[in-house]
């Protein structure tokens, strides 16, 4: 790997800095928001997959109302503008994550990795990359699947970890730099 994995811990944790300030105000009203909307503490934790297969916990904004189990219309606006993801701030900050890296994954897929395609494991989990733009609308390609589970698996996974392997062997900034704006491009769309 190149130089620049070094240089990326800083530009994260600067940038992860600026816009924890930048936007405190919008993390307090989208906190309460989503603690109104769930019947919760409005934060979602859970165990994902970190660098060297490393578990650790993602925080997210909850969009599943407590009791309903169900995604609220407040809920889907902030999937669709990926809002949801905004307290991965902290995980960036704590060092975690990165602003571009390979989505965390729960404990059975990157952990499971062989060969070479475990060098994707060398890479902190990220906001973004090539592969959650592609998929962003992940959840819906699924429910149209007779088999979600196995067309994740056997199509979608690998598919990914292909993604996230070209991602490995293209890492720059400017590469970061072009990802990012292509993220919000297409969260604006």
């Amino acid at each position: 790997m190149n130089q620049y994995k070094y240089w990326k811990v800083i530009f994260d944790f600067i940038l992860a800095v600026v816009l924890v300030l930048l936007f405190m105000p919008i993390l307090i009203i989208l906190f309460v928001v989503a603690s109104l909307d769930t019947s919760s503490n409005g934060i979602f934790f859970q165990t994902r997959i970190g660098q060297y297969g490393k578990p650790f916990t993602i925080f997210k904004f909850k969009t599943i109302h407590e009791h309903k189990r169900t995604c609220s219309g407040t809920g889907q606006a902030l999937r669709k503008f990926k809002f949801d993801e905004l307290p991965q701030l902290f995980n960036i900050l704590k060092g975690e994550m990165s602003f571009v890296g390979p989505r965390p994954d729960i404990e059975g897929y990157y952990d499971k990795l062989t060969g070479k395609d475990r060098k994707v494991l060398e890479l902190k989990p990220g906001l973004t990359c090539e592969a959650s733009i592609k998929y962003r609308d992940e959840e819906n390609i699924l429910k149209n699947q007779n088999d979600p589970l196995a067309y994740n698996d056997e199509i979608l996974f690998p598919n990914k970890v292909k993604m996230n392997l070209e991602y490995f062997e293209t890492m720059s900034f400017r590469n970061d730099v072009r990802i990012l704006f292509k993220t919000v491009k297409t969260v604006l769309k």
